[in-house]
């Protein structure tokens, strides 16, 4: 049988390899052959309305006119050269529009490739702050079940054994935090104070607000404020994992927005360039980079990426600022977060919700099951939607929409009764 015999999806199987996929029991992948605003189409002409962005990437819809448009023409003057010792347009731009959305104390701005290197970058900015000045600061603070992606760095923050086991003895020295939830905050401030005083911390990591892999898990703001300003006494640097969080999706442009006390880095990446190419920005302070502005080469940050500030990444980034800040968008965000509190209110009497919560355009809650019963209950959950022409993927037991903004409300109201049908099924 040749090539043109075969569909995609069993084309699929002699090669690739997926991830966070264990190939010997998962099924055939599903071949999407294109998408369009918040709808996916697999290569059988079947729709899905695309629930949670794409890993919370299109947030402006897929195929967005105006990004596709702008990359096309920047593809035609410039579309790759090396970051070290050049420059362009492009990403001097984008450098200056982001400034004007970060929070105020950000001022430099470190190009790289994805998720994980943003973290992965912010976490040796503040190792290597400390080194540069000469102080004996080698340990890193993150919060329990936090996720900072996959790299080696970005993994020893990690508090999701799921992802580690295998790497777990290559780790950085990690101290860990239970996350503040409100009744709890005295007692995490006093465990970090503790902690303070018997280990030389260098940085503090965390997701603020939300925790995304560990079933968009919020943190409370008031203690999160908290912990922030006590590290900041302590020279202890703070490193914002806005990757999940920024652009919007918490309501602002960034969950750091909420917050009294700034992070000293910001990692971004997934709905920095709409979903279209791939790029990660981690931002920091002036004082950050000064510890590295030295006549001492050795002193300077040596990582770097073939792709870093690729031209057409960085226009498609610019663009989806543009749209971000346009009228029509917050529009967007603020229907969407409406239709998310009057479902929000229809489930507070329902049974086997529990958990129940929603900032910006994320609503999320647990299903209250014995899940013994169904066996894998994420996988059917998962199933129960596809099947309903809905793309969500469930956390465990944990149920999160976070769609594309300019998601329809015929399309919310979809997704809402599909879920309304797990309830009843499950």
């Amino acid at each position: 049988m040749n090539n043109q015999d075969q569909t995609i999806s069993q084309r699929d199987k002699k090669h690739l390899w997926h991830p966070l996929t264990q190939h010997k029991t998962s099924g055939e992948m599903l071949a999407i052959a294109k998408a369009k605003g918040a709808i996916l189409i697999d290569e059988d002409g079947k729709e899905y309305i695309d629930g949670i962005a794409s890993w919370y990437t299109a947030v402006y819809g897929h195929c967005n006119e105006m990004i596709t448009q702008k990359v096309a023409a920047q593809m035609q003057k410039l579309d790759q050269v090396v970051f070290s010792g050049f420059t362009h347009e492009p990403a001097v731009a984008l450098s200056e529009a982001l400034i004007q959305i970060l929070p105020q104390n950000q001022e430099k701005l470190f190009f790289s490739d994805n998720g994980s290197t943003a973290t992965e970058i912010g976490i040796k900015m503040a190792l290597q702050y400390h080194h540069n000045l000469g102080n004996d600061r080698k340990v890193l603070l993150a919060f329990e079940e936090g996720f900072h992606g996959d790299t080696f760095g970005a993994m020893s923050v990690s508090g999701l054994s799921v992802y580690n086991g295998a790497f777990e003895e290559h780790f950085l020295k990690v101290l860990r935090l239970p996350v503040p939830v409100g009744e709890n905050n005295q007692k995490v401030l006093s465990q970090l104070q503790g902690l303070i005083a018997e280990n030389n911390i260098a940085g503090f990591i965390y997701e603020p607000l939300v925790q995304g892999a560990a079933g968009m898990k919020f943190v409370d703001a008031d203690g999160l404020d908290q912990i922030l300003k006590l590290c900041k006494q302590h020279q202890i640097l703070s490193i914002a994992d806005e990757v999940m969080t920024g652009f919007g999706k918490t309501g602002k442009n960034f969950a750091s927005d909420y917050l009294s006390e700034k992070p000293d880095i910001i990692c971004m990446s997934k709905a920095l360039t709409a979903g279209l190419l791939p790029m990660a920005v981690t931002s920091c302070t002036r004082a950050v980079f000064e510890a590295f502005y030295s006549e001492e080469i050795s002193k300077g940050l040596f990582h770097g990426h073939t792709y870093t500030a690729n031209p057409l990444a960085c226009t498609a980034a610019l663009a989806g600022i543009e749209l971000l800040q346009s009228a029509e968008m917050q529009s967007n965000i603020k229907r969407v977060e409406a239709s998310h509190r009057n479902y929000a209110n229809k489930l507070k009497n329902e049974l086997k919700v529990k958990n129940l919560r929603q900032l910006g355009v994320i609503l999320a809650f647990e299903l209250d099951v014995e899940m013994e019963r169904y066996g894998n209950l994420r996988n059917k959950l998962y199933s129960h939607f596809m099947e309903e022409g809905v793309f969500l993927r469930p956390l465990g037991n944990t149920i999160y929409i976070l769609a594309p903004y300019v998601i329809t409300d015929p399309q919310l109201e979809r997704i809402y009764s599909s879920i309304d049908r797990a309830l009843k099924k499950f």
